[in-house]
């Protein structure tokens, strides 16, 4: 299957730039009116319109290619094997239980409203005295 992705995928790179070099060849629509006229080059390899009928066909097949080696590559990059079972029940056996850890200090406080923490080992029993009120600067009167 390894095998078979990398060759689709050297398979659509080597199609993208040979789409990419055919297109840059090919002369836009507006040419094959000078060469009716006289004034482009009308003697060439394949012809008067010979060359863009070519090129246009080439291109026409390396894009049927590149778009099926696109389709391809999704097909095989969505393929996965079927599991049965639930999501929950999968990740339930694919996680190891936690190692058993020390019990922790209750926690006191706003600290104890949060699950899955505990206290600061600075926060001790004994309460923090409130500072004296200032003489009125900087403070919000309370009614």
């Amino acid at each position: 299957m390894n095998v078979l992705l990398t060759v689709v995928l050297a398979l659509q790179m080597l199609t993208a730039l040979g789409m990419i070099g055919l297109i840059l060849i090919q002369h836009g629509k507006g040419a094959d009116m000078g060469a009716a006229f006289g004034s482009g080059s009308s003697g060439s390899l394949f012809g008067a319109s010979g060359s863009a009928n070519f090129l246009s066909r080439t291109t026409a097949v390396l894009a049927a290619v590149f778009f099926a080696c696109t389709l391809m590559l999704a097909y095989f990059g969505n393929l996965r094997p079927v599991e049965s079972g639930s999501v929950l029940e999968r990740a339930a056996t694919t996680t190891a239980p936690a190692p058993a850890q020390a019990p922790a200090p209750a926690a006191s406080g706003a600290a104890a409203q949060i699950p899955g923490t505990t206290a600061p080992a600075s926060a001790s029993t004994t309460p923090v005295p409130a500072a004296p009120p200032a003489s009125g600067a900087g403070q919000i009167p309370v009614k």
